[in-house]
């Protein structure tokens, strides 16, 4: 019998298309390896810090966006959310290295619980041996300037929400092992 996992497939496959505009990082890149400074403690991490995002060329009506991270890979029925921001103002588009980690926000953005359980970012931390983790980071460009949620809605409640509000988004994936 082999332990290996099928590859599960990428979150936004399963959704209808949107289109997509520019997402990069200066710390995290599209298919390598994520430093360990993105990874939580419990799996060796050294400061477990969300990573620097900048975005560009979302659509002109774009009233708001929430950022995402979730690990399709994770050894669960579910995946597993590291980072769900919402609330950010239209003319935010870049956040700073750590924002997610207790860094600032622009006023009225707030974090929704993570898998952890916490409101905040929540590393890398992928089972000893398994094979490269996907991290799917995403920017959704939304139609409203504020999802109409507290920061007690849960993580799957939020991307429900962001399945109707959401006019494009920008998408990288870096991977992770242990």
């Amino acid at each position: 019998m082999s332990l290996e996992r099928p590859q599960a497939p990428d979150p936004y496959d399963l959704l209808p298309a949107k289109p997509s505009f520019a997402l990069e990082s200066d710390e995290v890149t599209d298919g390598e390896l994520m430093d360990k400074s993105f990874v939580a403690a419990m799996a060796g991490g050294d400061s477990d810090h969300s990573p620097h995002l900048r975005w560009s060329g979302f659509p002109a009506e774009t009233e708001g966006f929430a950022v995402t991270c979730f690990d399709p890979d994770a050894p669960t029925h579910s995946g597993f959310w590291h980072w769900v921001l919402i609330n950010l103002p239209a003319s935010t588009t870049e956040l700073a290295s750590g924002a997610g980690s207790g860094g600032e926000l622009p006023e009225g953005a707030f974090h929704v619980r993570n898998d952890y359980g916490e409101k905040a970012w929540g590393g890398a931390a992928p089972p000893q041996g398994d094979p490269p983790h996907r991290y799917v980071f995403a920017v959704h460009a939304l139609d409203v300037d504020k999802l109409d949620l507290t920061d007690d809605a849960s993580a799957a409640f939020v991307g429900f929400n962001l399945a109707f509000h959401t006019l494009a988004r920008g998408v990288i994936r870096p991977l992770f092992a242990a």
